[in-house]
């Protein structure tokens, strides 16, 4: 995944439509990881993109639009420590 995009996407979500939520998060071909969590937010996901304009095309007209999304924080990726990718690289 060297070059691409990496965003940390936390979604507050409306109550009953948790499932739904999570079930078309699911369908997006750039999730790398999806959670449903306790605290602040509902979801956290992380999503990858070819650049910075992909990734904003993935947020405003995919992420946002579906039902029961109610709001989104989105963090950018600058620089990946340690990673789940990197560990299994290294094996």
């Amino acid at each position: 995944m060297r070059g691409r995009v990496l965003a940390f996407v936390n979604i507050f979500v409306e109550p009953p439509s948790m499932a739904s939520v999570l079930e078309e998060l699911e369908k997006l071909p750039d999730l790398e990881e999806l959670y449903e969590v306790t605290g602040e937010f509902d979801v956290v996901s992380i999503f990858s993109a070819n650049d910075i304009e992909e990734f904003r095309d993935t947020l405003a007209t995919k992420i946002r639009r579906i039902k029961g999304v109610r709001s989104t924080v989105t963090d950018i990726v600058l620089h990946s420590y340690k990673s789940r990718a990197q560990n299994q690289d290294s094996h």
